[in-house]
This record gives C-alpha cells, structure tokens and sequence, in this order.
C-alpha cells in the first residue's frame, strides 16, 4: 500500500498537519520471503509480530486474493497483534477472520489519536468484511450562506464544500432545511435567488413584495445594513439565538415608543419566524444548544443507531441507521466503532450526548476536539434533560429497530420466495430491475433499480443516457443492449467475474457445509435480473450476457403484461422453460410487481427530467465566456437564441457591452456548432 492510497482526515496545522508523510513510517510486507512461504492464520501473524513495533498504528489484515478482512487500530502495535496468534477467548468471528488471513499491512502513527482517525477513514473507503460498517452514508443537507458575494444568499447545500461561505447543520433531511430556510428568510429577509439573477434585476422580485427579501439587488436596503442582518442570522444559525431575540425584541419596543407601529410589526414579525423556526419540532430542548445525540438497541442480530441534531437549541431532525454488525459483538462495541466512522469528514458539534459507555470515549474525545479545533465533550449524561433527551432517542432507536426488524424479515421471506418461484440456488441478495423511457426515440434513459434484504437500495439506482446515435429512436432492444453492455463491462473491469456460477452455486448449497449468504449483505454482482419485457427482450438480453461471458453468473429473467396489460397477469420468461404465470394471489407475484414498478417509475422520473432540461436549455449558455450579462445584451437585441445563432459578425459588434472579440467568439461558437 502506497502512502498516496490513504486519504487521511483533515486536520489544524497546530499540532502539525497530519497527511500521508506526517503520519510516519509505512511497515509494508508485500515483498517478505514469509509470505512467500504460504503462511497464514496464526502462523504468518506470529513471524510478522516480531517485526513490528511498540508504537500505535492501524493494521489491515487480508486474504489471499488482496480483500480487506479487517482494520484495526491499536495502542501498541506489537502487543494488539501479538493477541490474534495466541487464538485465547476469541469468538467465531475472530477465529475464522484469522483463518482467512494470509497477508497483514501496518501504518504506524505518532500518537493513537492519529491511528483512531485514519481508522476510520480507511474503515469507510475500504468497507471490510469484519468491521462494524455504516451503510447508510448518504451526506447531510446544509444551510449555506455564501462568503463571496456583497450581498450573501441563503440557500440549501450538499456535497462538497467548495464554495467560500459559512454552512450550517446538518440537517436530518431536506424538507428540515427547507422549512427552516423558509422561516429564515422571513425573520432576516435574506435574498435566495441566484447569482446571475441578482445582477439581472431592475427592480424588486416578487420575494421583496411578501416581505422575505430586503431587495438589496436593486438598492431597497443598503450594502451595510443588509451585512446586518447576515450577521444577525449567522449568530442566529451559531447558537445565538437568544441575543438575536433579545435584540429584534428591544428594536420593536423602540419603535413602538417611537410611535412607527409600521417598523414595530415588521420586527414583530420577524420575532414570530424565529421563534416558528424554534418551535416546527417537537424536542426541543431548554438546556441544550448545540449536540449530536446518539442511542443504540441492539437485539435479536440487529443494532439500530437513532442519531438526534440539535441546533441553536432547536432539533434539526433525525436518522436511523442499521449497521452491519456481527451478532457476538456488544452495542457499546458497535457503537464505538460508528461514532469514530460517522464523524469522517463530517463537521463536529460541541457536544456529543451517548446512551452508554464506550471503550474510546475518552480518545475520541481528544481526537475530536483536535479535528474541530475547540472543545468537544463526548459524554454519557446520568441526570437531567440530558439523560432525559438520551432516554427519548433510546425510545425512538428501539422503536425504529422493530419496524425494520418486521420489514427485513418480510423481505427475507419474499426474497426466499423468489427463489423457490424460479428455482435459484439461494435467496437472492440483490436483484437489479431494468426499464427503458423515452418518446418517440427522444430524451432516451434507462433505469436500474436494485432491491435486497433491507428493501429498495436507492443509494445504488443509476441511470443511463443513451448516447448510440445508431440506434433507431424508439428501439427498445438498442437501448437494453447499450444499457447492458455499460453496467456489465464496468462491473467486470471494476470487479472483476464472480467466484461461482449458477451451476456451481446449486452443487455447493447441496453440502452439509454450505453457508447460506447473508441477505443484508449488497454484493457488487446481481444474483438476478428483472427485465421489463417478453420473449424478444429476453433473447436480446441473453444474447449480451452471452457476448461479455457472463451468462452463466447470472440468472435473468423476463416479465411481460398480459394481453390486456392487466397487472395480475404476467407471464415471466425463464431460459429453459415455457413462459409461465404465478398464482394471482401470490405473494411473490406482489414483490416483483412492486420492483417492476419502482423501475418504471424511476425510469420515467429521470426521462422527464431530462426532457425538461433539455427543453429550457438556452443554446447561450454553452458559449465559454459569455455570462448572465452579455446573455441578457444579446437577447435584448436579436429576441431569440435562434436569432443570435443566426446573426452576422458586424451585427454581433454592435450589441452593447459586446467586443469584437467576444462578437467572435459567439459567431464562431455557432458555425462550429453547425
């Protein structure tokens, strides 16, 4: 493993800045005649221990074919790994992972705080099999107040940070920050319209006239007095909401006594938005500004994480999250082991509230307090509203791991059923469902949508832009071909083929010894294809996995309406067979329906978006150059887009504010493009 491998965590340059270099030294065993020797388990580990040293470090642990088993991090590297060769009090898991192993890495670091962060990074970037992992890791919506504009704007933001401004959150979903932006807007009238529409405006918008926008685009407040409030709301949004009150409250007074009843009831107001915006949830709690709130249940195989935001003493929202997570291990175990994942790349609170005790609470502490530049406390409240905010995030974690306990073990019997139905060799863990949308050949996409043991896997959906311009418009079997051919050929480059056939499959689940895959596993491969479509789709889709060589991993099977098209009534097309029905009440019949459907649905969603992009998109707009400005001058001018393209040189040079350059550049842009 190369230093460049390891995207280590972003840390203030006092103490140094940890990166790559700064972390140390690499202990790398890639060449060692001990490998070469085909030790492994217990023996391997015992010839590596005497190499390594008495320094804190992470350590990776492989199988013969380069897989990640396990990352780990310790105190004393000699002495942690020293533990797995002795094989004492170790559970199933550890044994058979240290069966498994036959290759080890270690990275040793300066302090064990370093070691407990780039833990955690590799933990997420690798995902290995014995890890307690977070799957559910889809990013946070943020308020952000932009930082390079004089006039800053308010908006909702997610991803990458890559704009200068201020950001606030997280938020537990976006409807959270939508509602918030809504009442922001209200109490501080921030402008939320983009960029190139301030600078395009003549006179005040429409947000201006109901009073959620001060209008500083067209000189309605002045650039100071705008900054004010932009300060008001940051100091709002940083947890000093009080002062903010305190302020707006004497402003009303003063008003009032002044006898200008009209300014009184714009910052009454103003009053009653902020206090809608600390209000709108239902847990809001008096002696709590700013906190993560973290509780685990952890029952019958299945540990529930329910995670509370609060914010300027408001609550921001919540999530659940399932992690994989071996049955032997404890939910303080699991629950050390998230938080650390969690916080990756993720802005830290002042305070972090848990439900229990855990092992690095003190070193994640220290670790985070580091990474946030100021004091983090990671506690275990005992009494008052804290134990009580505790006690009701515990209520809403155990609640949320029964319903997805009933729902998991639904979908297991469905997916059981699926394979009984069709006569796989194993329920399947994940089903990829394809469907095509287009009109008349036009605005082309397909859809893929996979389901698993937990449900609908929306994280993994992906579509496809067909991009064959030797396709028929309106031919359904090009499209499949194309769709087919670039999610099989990148899966197989990224992933390589998988380790067994259907055929092997069937003769291995015949031993004693057969291990039944475990459903909340999300392998990179499908186990089954749901085609939308009837014996001609099915040939065609048959004939491209026969081109990449992978028809014999995959089991793909067709699902045809009726005559009618009546739901109820399909006929399913397998290779080998006669096309076939399922009894109309079955439940198995239901479950391919309802995937058939979330196919259709996001295949048709992602058709008319791009329909609809396609059908606002200003040909102006591609010229590299040429802004909201300049845009504006043309269209004044000519009328229509159509009209630019269409234009002379020398009449392009007499547009105001057009140069003979810039004339040039658009004239050129067109007859390129022709």
């Amino acid at each position: 493993m190369s230093e460049s491998d390891v995207t280590l965590p972003q840390k203030p340059k006092k103490p140094k800045e940890l990166d790559a270099k700064s972390m140390a030294r690499k202990l790398d065993w890639n060449e060692s005649p001990l490998l070469q020797e085909g030790l492994k388990g217990t023996e391997l580990i015992s010839a590596l221990v005497k190499h390594l040293p008495n320094l804190p470090g992470v350590y990776r642990m492989m199988n013969g074919a380069g897989d990640v088993l396990y990352v780990g991090k310790a105190k004393n590297l000699k002495k942690r790994v020293t533990s797995y060769a002795q094989g004492r009090g170790h559970s199933n898991r550890i044994h058979k992972m240290v069966a498994l192993t036959e290759k080890m890495e270690f990275i040793s670091t300066r302090t064990e705080t370093e070691s407990l962060l780039l833990e955690a990074n590799l933990i997420k970037r690798l995902r290995p099999r014995y890890n307690v992992l977070l799957r559910d890791d889809k990013s946070f919506p943020y308020i952000m107040m932009t930082g390079d504009h004089d006039a800053p704007g308010i908006y909702k933001h997610r991803g990458a940070r890559a704009r200068k401004g201020n950001y606030f959150g997280p938020f537990a979903s976006a409807g959270a920050v939508n509602r918030t932006i809504n009442s922001l807007q209200k109490a501080f009238l921030l402008r939320n319209c983009t960029d190139s529409y301030y600078e395009g405006r003549t006179r005040p918008c429409l947000q201006y006239q109901i009073k959620r926008c001060a209008g500083p685009c067209t000189g309605e407040i002045s650039v100071d007095d705008y900054a004010s409030l932009v300060d008001e709301a940051k100091q709002f949004l940083s947890g000093k909401s009080a002062r903010v009150k305190k302020q707006l409250s004497e402003s009303m007074q003063s008003a009032s006594e002044n006898m200008d009843f009209e300014q009184a009831a714009l910052y009454r107001d103003r009053l009653a938005a902020l206090s809608h915006v600390q209000s709108h949830q239902g847990i809001n709690p008096q002696t709590v500004e700013e906190a993560d709130v973290f509780a685990i249940y952890f029952d019958g195989g299945m540990a529930c994480i329910q995670v509370f935001f609060f914010r300027t003493g408001q609550n921001w929202g919540n999530r659940a999250y399932f992690p994989k997570a071996d049955a032997s291990l404890t939910s303080a175990e699991i629950l050390n082991a998230f938080i650390g994942q969690f916080y990756d790349g993720k802005p830290l609170p002042k305070m972090i509230l848990l439900s229990e005790e855990i092992a690095d609470q003190d070193l994640l502490e220290e670790a985070f307090t580091i990474k946030a530049e100021r004091k983090v406390v990671v506690t275990v409240p005992q009494r008052g509203e804290k134990k009580e905010l505790v006690d009701q995030v515990l209520t809403n974690a155990r609640e949320a791991h029964g319903r997805n306990l009933a729902e998991t073990s639904s979908q297991a019997k469905l997916l059981n059923g699926l394979a009984e139905a069709f006569d796989l060799p194993h329920a399947p863990r994940r089903v990829e469902v394809y469907d095509n949308s287009h009109i008349q050949g036009t605005a082309a996409v397909g859809g893929m949508i996979v389901s698993g043991g937990e449900g609908f896997a929306k994280g993994q959906y992906r579509k496809f832009n067909i991009k064959d311009d030797s396709i028929t418009p309106g031919d359904d079997f090009g499209m499949m071909k194309e769709v087919m051919t670039r999610r099989f050929s990148r899966l197989v480059k990224e992933h390589g083929l998988p380790d067994m056939t259907i055929a092997q499959k069937r003769e291995a689940a015949k031993s004693d010894d057969y291990e039944t895959p475990d459903l909340t596993e999300m392998p990179a491969w499908p186990d089954l294809l749901l085609i939308d479509g009837g014996q001609g789709q099915m040939t065609a889709v048959r004939q491209i996995l026969k081109d990449l060589e992978i028809e014999e991993y995959i089991a793909a099977i067709g699902v045809a309406k009726g005559v009618d098209r009546e739901a109820g009534r399909e006929q399913f097309f397998v290779e080998g067979k006669k096309p076939f029905k399922l009894p109309p009440r079955d439940p198995v019949l239901y479950f391919i329906q309802r995937m058939r459907d979330e196919a259709h649905r996001f295949a048709i969603g992602t058709h008319r978006a791009k329909r609809s992009k396609e059908l606002i998109k200003n040909p102006l707009d591609e010229i590299s150059g040429i802004g909201a400005k300049r845009k504006k001058a043309l269209l004044h001018h000519f009328g229509t887009a159509k009209q630019v393209a269409q234009a002379a040189l020398e009449d392009l040079e007499k547009v105001d504010g057009i140069s003979k350059a810039t004339a040039e550049i658009v004239f050129n842009h067109f007859r390129d493009s022709a």
